[in-house]
Order: C-alpha cells, then structure tokens, then sequence
C-alpha cells in the first residue's frame, strides 16, 4: 500500500476504525442515494458496529481531503469544452450545477450554484481554467447567463476563448439529464447487450460529487439520474 498524502494521515490520526472500512462507507455514500441510517444497517449486514452520525464524522473529515487528492491525480483535459448546467436538489432546496466536458467526454469540472445567473457562470468559467487551464474553444447552448460569463472572463484574457453556442455540439453533456431512449444515437431496449449499452453519463463522475458533498453546509445532493444501490 502507498504511504498517505500528510493531509490524509493527519485527518486519520483521530479516526480510530479500520481504514478500508471508513472507504467503504464514504465511498457507498459518495457513490449511491444510500441514507446514514442505511449504511449503518447494512454495516451491521456485514458484522461491523458503527453509528450513522460516526459515519457523517468520516464523510466530514475525509471528503475534502480525498477530493483535494484526487484532483492531483486528475488526468489533463482536451482544449475543446462543451458546458451546460442542470439542477440538482440539496436538503430539499434546488440548486444549479454547472459542469463541462471535452470533446472525448472527459470532465472538466464541477461547481454547485444556488443561482444561474452571469456570475456563476463567470465563477465556474474562472475555478475551471485554474484547475485545468484555459480550453481554446467553448460550446455553450443559448443561454444569455453562459454567454455573458466566457465575455466576462474573455474581457480579462490576452488571448480570448473562442465561443460557440450550437446545441447539437453540446450534445454530449446535455445527455446527462435526459432519458436514456433520448439520448443522441441511442435507443433504450428492454434488454442491453454489453456493446448496446447507452454511453456513461458525463455526470456520473464521483469527484464531482464529492467536491459537492464535502462543500459547507451540503449533507445530500440527489441526481436526476438514479443509481442502483451496491
């Protein structure tokens, strides 16, 4: 097993359970709808005593570190954004996540906003091109809000984002949050072949999930798109 990052070992140094067992349980929590309540029963499923409020201590401690760590190991991305924005539901509350892909469908990245409005958009522009740095070319839909956020953030640039707002280039994000039979080229069947299957999700990225859930303040972020339990 690789030595940990001194950011992990130190968040560990107060946590006494196993390991591998406060992965797992903030894995399944990242990763699927599941409850507090119903990973600590299915803990117990598995012969393991843990209290649910100790399995939000774990979620609390080790969610901004992990995504700090997996950022580092984070793969570079094409010069080629598609961006859109969906909402999601948080503590009941909606809520607008803004997300990009490349061209070959890789994340870009994430940020969870409670308006969509042109300073979020400026805002996920700006935290996008500092983690990953600036894309030549950005293709949004229609929207007024994402349009005036690349002007604002091309307004401070040398060397301005080329933009362009065709929504059928925009395609391989927005799929994200449509039905399954919807999707661009794909037709849902009763029953899937392994080379039938509908493309992954652009969504279903689990950093993107754990930068939402280890933000201040968010203790649940339901999808659109549900997920079978493990």
């Amino acid at each position: 097993m690789k030595a940990l990052s001194p950011a992990v070992a130190e968040v560990l140094k107060r946590l006494h359970y196993p390991l591998e067992i406060m992965l797992v349980c903030v894995r399944w929590h990242v990763a699927y709808p599941l409850s507090l309540r119903n990973l600590e029963e299915m803990m117990v499923e598995r012969g393991i005593a843990v209290d649910h409020s100790t399995v939000h201590r774990w979620a609390i401690k080790l969610l901004p570190v992990l995504e700090k760590a997996f950022r580092r190991c984070k793969r570079p991305v094409g010069k080629s954004w598609r961006m859109d924005e969906t909402y999601v539901k948080v503590r009941g509350t909606w809520k607008y996540l803004y997300r990009a892909v490349d061209k070959a469908g890789n994340t870009v990245d994430f940020l969870l906003r409670a308006k969509r409005d042109k300073e979020a958009a400026r805002r996920y522009f700006e935290k996008a091109i500092d983690q990953n740095g600036a894309p030549e070319t950005v293709t949004i839909d229609k929207s007024g809000a994402n349009l005036a956020g690349l002007h604002a953030v091309n307004a401070e640039r040398e060397t301005p984002i080329k933009i362009r707002q065709t929504k059928y280039l925009n395609n391989i994000v927005e799929q994200d949050h449509r039905p399954p039979g919807n999707s661009t080229g794909w037709r849902c069947k009763q029953s899937f072949s392994h080379r039938n299957r509908p493309p992954k999700s652009p969504y279903r990225d689990r950093t993107a999930v754990v930068q939402a859930r280890s933000a201040p303040g968010v203790a649940l972020i339901t999808s659109p798109a549900t997920r079978s339990a493990p």
